[in-house]
């Protein structure tokens, strides 16, 4: 069985009463004219591959199914909102994605369709599976710095030396960390806030080892090695009571651009 994920990007200018297509599909299609809202949704798609052409689907055809399928809704409600007046809030944005599940289902042979995740800017998206409909997952990152030395005090310094190489660097080390926590709440919730989202991780997290020296700074560390994975772990004691409303469903933190790590608790 494989996975395939598409990511298809459009922007609509809700002014417009038509939207120019334009011609590049890696920035956007519709292009958007103006100061438009940008768009990516991405399409993961479930089946055995076709032995013929070693596809799953070819993305050509996912593609064209978004824009002819899914595209439009957007369109719709975004310029009914803003001719409206009307905000377009969380509970609508889960109302639009479902809205597309429905239009998108079963238009792509013997491939089914398991997830939709809409970015909402670069750090931040939406998401729908097809494992629990009756849930949506909100995702976002975040930003540390932080220096750390890989260590444990029951190995010899020739032991730490050789396991943790440079990262046992007697005087530590630092990084730019980012930090993706998800959290999953029923699609009928519609009092979810962003911004009291982001307050939680601010104080119940970030404000603890951001600028800090994890193994000096932070008493978790102090007899548990200060690894990507486990830094993941510490920040999901440290959060998975504190969302009054959503459920905890993952934490990734990223080391650097090549190496991260996720826990699900």
């Amino acid at each position: 069985m494989h996975k395939l994920a598409r990511q298809v990007r459009f922007s609509v200018n809700p002014f417009l009463s038509a939207q120019s297509m334009g011609a590049n599909s890696f920035a956007s299609k519709p292009s958007g004219e103006g100061l438009a809202i940008f768009f990516e949704l991405s399409v993961e798609l479930v089946s055995e591959i076709d032995r013929s052409t070693g596809f799953v689907v070819n993305v050509a055809e996912i593609d064209s199914k978004v824009r002819e399928c899914a595209v439009p809704v957007f369109i719709s409600r975004i310029k009914e909102s803003y001719c409206n007046a009307k905000h377009i809030s969380f509970f609508a944005v889960t109302e639009i994605l479902h809205l597309v599940w429905e239009q998108l289902e079963g238009n792509f042979l013997s491939a089914k369709l398991s997830k939709l995740s809409l970015k909402l800017n670069p750090f931040r998206k939406v998401t729908i599976c097809s494992e629990d409909m009756e849930m949506v997952f909100f995702s976002e990152k975040f930003e540390f710095a932080a220096t750390h030395k890989l260590w444990n005090k029951d190995f010899t310094d020739e032991q730490n030396r050789k396991i943790f190489g440079k990262c046992a660097n007697p005087t530590g080390h630092g990084h730019n960390y980012v930090i993706e926590v998800t959290t999953k709440m029923p699609v009928s919730c519609n009092d979810f806030s962003i911004g009291d989202f982001e307050e939680i991780i601010e104080n119940e997290l970030i404000s603890l080892i951001d600028h800090k020296n994890l193994n000096l700074d932070i008493e978790y560390f102090a007899d548990v090695t200060a690894t990507v994975e486990n830094i993941a772990v510490f920040a999901w004691e440290k959060l998975v009571e504190k969302f009054p409303k959503q459920l905890l469903h993952c934490v990734t933190v990223w080391e650097t651009d090549k190496t991260n790590c996720s826990y699900f608790g």
